[in-house]
């Protein structure tokens, strides 16, 4: 069995080069490999899943060493990564039928499921970081695979984000190995119950969530998904917002489960982190008027929903049925959906070339497949009963309330949180409504023989093979959301004891008065919020007295370009000016007892000799740079704010790589420093 968990992280990462040799002789049957590739993946993890739970483990494997294990939790995320990378591939058969570069694309694609894989079957925080770096950097091609200005610049917070945030993780984990003396998952929580200085373990734990918060989408660094998904082809983005940011609260998950079990301090920051979260992603979503950055900003919301469960966990130590249920079930009905929505928004722009709401207005007329295939995951991530994001959500919203019972005089804090999980749950149905009206219902400014010429295409709307793998997402949802004590309770007893969840006392009545109150609350709050503010304030007249999609947040307001792009771009100049001062002026720091007379007709002679070469040679004389010239040259792939194409890829990959290597060096300084 020990094997099979290898294979399951080798194969993928093995058959991605295979993939790309074999696309330079053949397409169609790199095509069928890569498919061959990612169902052979799902059988594995099913015959994983059927066999007993094992680890293994690799002893000196990048010093460290690295380890993996099965069962629980890890099979549950392994279950959904390769059934989630199987249908992502077979739609990207039909949306990649007419773009360049696929070679490259499968090729970083099947290593990034190997990467993703090792994250979820991971038995220690060092196995997960090393195939968390990874998958960073392989996932970058996704992001980046048109090459258009918007990809490279997407590319270039995506890469941004994950390298600092990686790094940054990096810094904490060896603060949590020097103190606790190991990294495995199963031995943290005894460990760090162990521990004299719970400063320390804190000062770990806060630089390891960085990364983990950072790839989830959690705010403050949540800047990547509302970028990157646009950008992204949209099977990219389906695996983008249902897999890899899991990767982030798989990370997230560890600390709150072992190095903070039951801890109430870091159960407040999480609750914090989570709320506003949620809450900023759905007031994103609501005004945005790109179908895909809609649905980005959505995934940021969704995740300060499941950030709050963890919340929850921690603060209701021994009392965490509810709070685990819903987490689990969250995780896995969020990743359901945006698996559908993104390759569904996908087929959509295949038609009309576009994700503006105001172009796309009324494609999905007369298309009632379409509308099932998007009209159920939307309301179900809004929360409608008999759907099964709403069982999630009730289990999310109970643990809340449990805790308020407990809470005594903080109770004041919790009811709030408990408003604004409401608030935001309503909030996501106004979004849905927004989207679902404006492609199904409304009309197009345009007349409609001239749609039907535009939006035409060569066999139908949709392919059959993407047709079924969607419709198939669909049947699940609905079977899951009318039944959720057969299926939905099992899932969630199947990823229980990774969170260290007790067994729920008594089977929940999802659909008793008191928890469908909770949801008429929040959809009563969506429909108020539709009507009075998406019908006026989100979608003025114009001059021909048609009403027409806006977004209504100024641009200064961007917290990348208000704030991160401008505090990197300074922070490097420094580095570049103490760098060329150095080179400058070390010389004479280090020889100061030399006359500056000597080194001025040593510079004098330097130049005379360059202006006489060039005079030989016929070559244009270059004086030397100055130091503004340096400190300005980003020739070497800078976090630019206007990216070049052609070689965009190799100059994030550039900027990547210096980032990681300063990083580096800002680790082993900061661990030094401390010791």
């Amino acid at each position: 069995m020990g094997r099979i968990l290898l294979l399951l992280v080798a194969m993928p990462i093995v058959c991605g080069p295979v993939s790309y040799l074999v696309g330079l002789v053949w397409k169609k049957a790199r095509d069928i490999f890569v498919q061959s590739a990612a169902a052979l993946e799902l059988l594995l993890v099913l015959s994983m899943a059927m066999g007993e739970d094992t680890a293994v483990r690799l002893d000196g494997f990048c010093g460290l060493g690295i380890s993996f294990a099965s069962g629980g939790f890890h099979s549950l995320m392994a279950m959904l990564t390769a059934t989630g990378w199987l249908a992502a591939t077979i739609l990207s058969d039909e949306y990649f039928a007419h773009i360049k570069r696929r070679n490259r694309y499968y090729l970083f694609w099947l290593v990034t499921l190997g990467a993703a894989m090792g994250v979820f079957l991971s038995a220690d925080l060092y196995t997960t970081f090393l195939f968390f770096e990874v998958m960073s950097f392989t996932s970058y091609v996704s992001v980046v695979q048109t090459e258009e200005e918007e990809a490279l610049r997407a590319g270039g917070t995506y890469l941004a984000v994950a390298v600092i945030g990686g790094l940054v993780t990096l810094s904490g984990l060896f603060l949590l190995h020097f103190q606790l003396g190991t990294l495995q998952i199963d031995q943290l929580a005894q460990t760090a119950a162990q521990a004299s200085d719970r400063t320390l373990l804190w000062v770990g734990g806060l630089l390891t969530l960085v990364g983990f918060g950072a790839k989830a989408g959690a705010f403050p660094l949540h800047i990547w998904l509302p970028t990157a998904h646009p950008a992204a082809p949209a099977p990219a983005s389906a695996v983008l917002s249902g897999v890899i940011t899991k990767t982030g609260i798989y990370g997230v998950a560890v600390l709150s489960t072992t190095l903070f079990l039951h801890d109430g301090s870091w159960g407040a920051m999480l609750a914090v982190i989570g709320a506003v979260t949620m809450v900023l992603g759905a007031v994103l979503a609501l005004c945005s008027v790109d179908l895909k950055r809609t649905l980005a900003c959505s995934s940021v919301s969704q995740i300060g929903f499941i950030l709050v469960g963890l919340a929850m966990q921690c603060l209701l130590g021994s009392h965490n049925a509810l709070a685990v249920d819903g987490t689990v079930l969250h995780i896995v009905n969020h990743s359901l959906i945006k698996l559908a929505l993104f390759p569904a928004a996908g087929v959509i722009h295949l038609s009309t070339h576009s994700f503006d709401l105001n172009d796309i207005r009324g494609f999905g007329r007369n298309k009632p497949m379409l509308a099932l295939i998007m009209g159920i995951p939307m309301l179900s991530l809004a929360g409608l009963p008999l759907l099964n994001g709403y069982v999630s959500k009730t289990l999310l919203h109970e643990s809340i309330v449990e805790y308020i019972h407990l809470s005594g005089e903080r109770a004041w804090a919790y009811t709030a949180l408990e408003w604004l999980f409401l608030f935001a749950g309503g909030l996501t149905l106004a979004y849905m409504l927004k989207l679902f009206l404006c492609i199904f219902v409304e009309r197009n400014r345009l007349p409609q023989e001239v749609l039907d010429k535009k939006w035409r295409r060569h066999g139908g709307y949709i392919a059959p093979a993407s047709a079924a793998v969607l419709l198939t997402y669909v049947g699940v949802m609905l079977l899951l959301g009318l039944l959720p004590g057969r299926f939905m309770d099992r899932i969630a007893a199947f990823g229980r004891s990774f969170f260290q969840g007790a067994v729920p006392s008594h089977a929940v009545d999802y659909f008793s008065v008191v928890n469908l109150k909770g949801a008429a609350i929040s959809l009563t709050i969506g429909l108020v919020v539709y009507l009075l503010v998406v019908r006026t304030l989100l979608m003025p007249k114009g001059e021909s007295g048609r009403r027409y999609y806006r977004d209504p947040i100024p641009g200064w307001l961007n917290l990348e370009y208000g704030l991160y792009r401008p505090l990197l771009k300074f922070s490097t100049q420094v580095l570049l000016l103490a760098a060329a001062f150095v080179d400058r002026v070390g010389f004479r720091l280090l020889f100061r007892g030399l006359p500056a007379l000597f080194l001025r007709w040593s510079r004098w002679l330097i130049d005379r000799r360059s202006r006489l070469v060039s005079a030989l040679t016929g070559q244009e004389y270059t004086p030397r740079p100055s130091l503004e010239q340096v400190v300005d040259d980003s020739s070497f792939g800078l976090y630019d704010d206007q990216p070049q194409r052609g070689n965009g890829v190799m100059r994030s990959l550039a900027f990547g790589l210096i980032l990681t290597g300063l990083g580096l060096v800002f680790s082993i300084l900061f661990i030094f420093l401390h010791r």
